[in-house]
């Protein structure tokens, strides 16, 4: 999969068999991912990549194939995706937590996102004003603007493309939201048409569309009958699993749901983002000790630092996107419960006792390099931002133990992992 999209970013060229080969293969991961692929971008990326098999030729390896020009159905599918997807957060918004009503909101996002960047700091301390307008704004961005995208008039789209990548491109710069407002901009290109974007492109290359522009107006009759006989047996299937998208926004019910797929391949799908926002940031931070008696008031314990997510209060916020680092973002939904939701972290913890180097390398550092430790717990804490006079970016308080002290050689930690189906480390002599 990599070495097949990497083929296709260079070079520039694709056709039906490779972006099916490609969506085939993510398909394959999402499913096998589990937990791991348990984000609502995976079924975006789903989509988009099944819509992108429709964007290029048969089987021409050219980059300005004569006899492909864009299919009408894949253009208006991105629409109608990037649409769904706007719509959708709007409305669970609205549906939802009652300050996205009350514009208060962005009072507490910045700080309480799953993984904030530097900006987000600065963001999080502004006026109260400030924070109401942006609510404000989203509800229009999310709920009003997304109707210029399905408009019939080239002005609208036009406008409807540019609002929502600006919006993708202050929602980057806000936190670390993985590659979900990345793979939100592509849609969004759709919106513009040849004479909007052949600024991008030098003489050479619209000379080349021009030229297979004039040619494909001499194919037959035949192969432009068949393309359109594919197109709208394409939009039909669109439409008609579209159904249940469009039953589950209107929620006559009053019950919509987000990020949720209605058929197996995942080809049309509902989507939404923060219908609910935490008041509270709270952390699940490791820690490990190699004294042989944890218990006692003395022991030293040494604390796990993640990839990313918020550990030690002076560490600087990562800025990663579009990169995804899942661990991090699957502690911050852990943090919401308890380990017995939670038993994932029961199996990680065997494995950090193991040091194992698979989840070592999750991890941005480990207080234990040499030898593991001999025991390691979790503990709970409470996170705020430091006022503007700290040296901290953070301030933590300590809310209580999250996951008890464990060791290998404790039989109801074997037993546990035995139960579900996981492998227990060897004990090694000391």
């Amino acid at each position: 999969g990599m070495a097949l999209s990497t083929f296709v970013a260079v070079t520039g060229r694709s056709h039906v068999l490779l972006q099916a080969a490609l969506w085939l293969l993510y398909f394959s991961i999402d499913t096998l991912g589990q937990r791991w692929y348990s984000f609502g971008w995976e079924s975006q990326l789903l989509e988009t990549g099944f819509l992108s098999i429709f964007m290029v030729p048969l089987l021409t390896w050219g980059k300005f194939p004569a006899s492909c020009p864009t299919p009408w159905v894949a253009i208006w599918g991105y629409r109608w995706l990037l649409f769904r997807i706007m719509l959708g957060a709007g409305l669970i918004k609205v549906r939802g937590d009652a300050c996205w009503r009350d514009l208060t909101c962005m009072n507490y996002h910045y700080e309480t996102q799953p993984v904030p960047n530097p900006l987000s700091w600065y963001l999080h301390n502004n006026y109260e004003a400030f924070h109401k307008l942006e609510t404000l704004a989203n509800h229009v961005v999310e709920l009003a603007a997304p109707l210029l995208l399905l408009l019939p008039w080239r002005p609208a789209r036009l406008a409807g493309g540019i609002i929502q990548i600006l919006f993708q491109a202050i929602l980057i710069l806000s936190g670390n939201l993985s590659f979900l407002n990345w793979l939100t901009i592509l849609p969004a290109i759709l919106c513009f048409d040849d004479c909007s974007l052949q600024w991008l492109f030098d003489r050479a290359a619209l000379a080349h569309v021009h030229l297979a522009e004039r040619t494909s107006h001499g194919r037959s009759r035949l192969l432009r009958s068949l393309r359109a006989v594919v197109s709208l047996a394409i939009a039909l299937v669109l439409l008609y699993l579209s159904i249940p998208v469009v039953q589950n926004l209107i929620a006559a019910d009053g019950q919509q749901v987000m990020n949720r797929s209605f058929g197996a391949f995942k080809l049309v799908n509902t989507y939404g983002a923060f219908g609910s926002i935490t008041r509270q940031r709270t952390e699940v931070v490791f820690e490990g000790t190699s004294s042989p008696d944890p218990r006692r008031p003395d022991t030293v314990w040494r604390e796990y630092d993640f990839k990313c997510k918020p550990g030690r209060p002076d560490r600087r916020p990562c800025i990663i996107s579009p990169y995804h680092y899942r661990l991090d973002w699957l502690m911050w939904f852990a943090a919401f419960g308890s380990y017995q939701h939670n038993p994932w972290l029961v199996h990680l913890a065997v494995k950090m006792l193991d040091n194992d180097p698979a989840v070592m390398a999750l991890l941005a550092e480990s207080p234990f390099p040499e030898k593991p430790p001999l025991y390691i717990r979790a503990l709970h804490y409470e996170y705020k931002y430091a006022p503007s006079n700290s040296t901290a970016w953070w301030t933590r308080r300590l809310l209580g133990e999250y996951l008890p002290v464990l060791s290998l050689r404790e039989p109801s930690l074997r037993k546990f992992v035995e139960a579900n189906g996981w492998e227990m480390p060897t004990l090694k002599a000391a």
